[in-house]
């Protein structure tokens, strides 16, 4: 076998690879052999068939099938060994008319080849890293809430504008039929508010669906819908009133504080707006992490110039789906994915020149941790190493879970090799400034 590549150009390449009888001959023997020994053909005994006929009825199958093996191989084992680093797969050059029973025979593949470039880490303009802060304002409606959420129920006769109200609300022609706590610091309607306040239990209200709530994402859940129908409904609906209460805010001592975080962790007002603004900047941290990730990925993207190999990669979509796909097709499914593909090589390209791979003894420690963290959800605080272990290893025994891990512990090393290494600014903000920057 002699396999020999030919340059196009710095993207493309063809590989040749010609194949004699003395590269399949003996496997091929060596197969038909056991096939004659099994074969059950009509008018011959078990084992007595004729190698003629065998090889006539099997011999160009076994032929072929051999040949795409050693094809495969080799092919794949030269790549390695001559370290080329290819896009997608090899895609084999049309032959028309190919003749299996020449003396050698030739193939050729066609390469897409990955560029050549530069990352530049440390960017010419510098990045936003938000800072998000709790400011006053957050701390003390999350006070409200806590107060609110752990307050005492006092039931009433009448609506009044502080209060929640638990009913049913219906629509025939749309199939609503659903109970619900409507509280009235929730709605946005001022008309809404109004034809509520003053109404008792048995009451029926209509309501109109567009504008309700100050959140639109309540809706669906308040009406028992779904959300894809919630968010284009505009329609009346009855709300039948079966009880009124009125929250009363728990007060702010050390039974509640307590109940929050624990026997004497906190003990004052103050400091539970301290903890309360420590646990929201560190949930905030998440969300600002991802900000800078998202950021600075993009900005890869548009300023590391390199070219790909469209022609090729085009073909490869075309051919290499479930279903082959028009030339037309394959350039629109290009578009889509190149901006993909140039971050995935971008991403490559900074993992390997800074030694930033995922090793199994991270990632099992990166699960442990991840394990830790749900356990704490259900109160389990100080679980055994040696439980920690034996459920890690569980974990790792799933692919699905080893590549969602994995992805994960990236992203994390990507993000602290950025923070070290890159370009940026800190802009401090509060939670309401950034969603408004970022989310407009």
């Amino acid at each position: 076998m002699n396999i020999t590549k030919e340059q196009i150009d710095d993207l493309n390449a063809v590989v040749k690879v010609a194949i004699t009888k003395e590269d399949y001959q003996d496997k091929v023997d060596t197969i038909l052999k056991d096939y004659k020994k099994q074969a059950n053909i009509p008018g011959f005994r078990k084992g007595q068939v004729p190698m003629g006929l065998i090889k006539k009825q099997y011999g160009k199958a076994v032929l072929v099938d051999e040949v795409n093996k050693l094809l495969q191989d080799n092919l794949n084992k030269y790549l390695t060994e001559e370290k080329l680093d290819v896009l997608g797969n090899p895609l084999p050059k049309q032959q028309d008319n190919f003749d299996w029973d020449k003396e050698e025979l030739a193939f050729e593949f066609e390469l897409g080849l990955a560029p050549d470039f530069e990352v530049a880490v440390k960017t010419k303009k510098a990045i936003t890293h938000y800072k998000i802060v709790a400011d006053k304002k957050m701390i003390s409606e999350q006070v409200t809430r806590i107060q609110k959420q752990y307050g005492k129920l006092i039931n009433k006769d009448v609506v009044g504008k502080n209060d929640e109200v638990s009913g049913t609300f219906t629509n025939e022609a749309e199939e609503i039929d659903h109970q619900a706590l409507l509280e009235l610091d929730k709605i946005k309607s001022k008309k809404a508010i109004e034809s509520l306040i003053g109404k008792k239990v048995g009451d029926v209200v209509t309501l109109k669906t567009k504008g309700l709530l100050k959140e639109d994402n309540l809706l669906a859940g308040t009406l028992g819908i779904p959300a894809e129908k919630a968010d284009k409904l505009n329609i009346d609906v009855s709300f039948t009133i079966s009880e009124i209460n009125e929250r009363e805010p728990a007060p702010l001592d050390q039974d509640l504080f307590d109940k929050l975080f624990g026997k004497d962790e906190v003990k004052t007002e103050k400091e539970l707006r301290a903890r309360i603004a420590e646990d929201s900047e560190k949930q905030f941290e998440q969300q600002a992490d991802q900000k800078l990730l998202n950021d600075i990925t993009e900005y890869f993207i548009e300023n590391t110039k390199f070219e790909l190999p469209a022609g090729f990669l085009t073909k490869w979509i075309q051919v290499t789906g479930e279903k082959e796909l028009s030339e037309d097709e394959a350039t629109e499914e290009y578009k889509k994915s190149e901006k993909g593909l140039r971050y995935q090589l971008i991403e490559g390209k900074i993992i390997n020149e800074n030694n930033l791979q995922v090793q199994f003894d991270e990632l099992k420690e990166f699960a442990k941790g991840f394990i830790k963290s749900q356990m704490a959800q259900f109160g389990q605080l100080n679980p055994q190493e040696e439980e920690l272990d034996n459920i890690a290893a569980r974990v790792l025994g799933n692919q699905d879970e080893v590549k969602r891990l994995s992805e994960q512990l990236m992203s994390q090393k990507l993000l602290n090799f950025y923070k070290e290494k890159a370009n940026l600014k800190t802009k401090e903000v509060t939670y309401e400034n950034f969603v408004k920057e970022v989310y407009g």
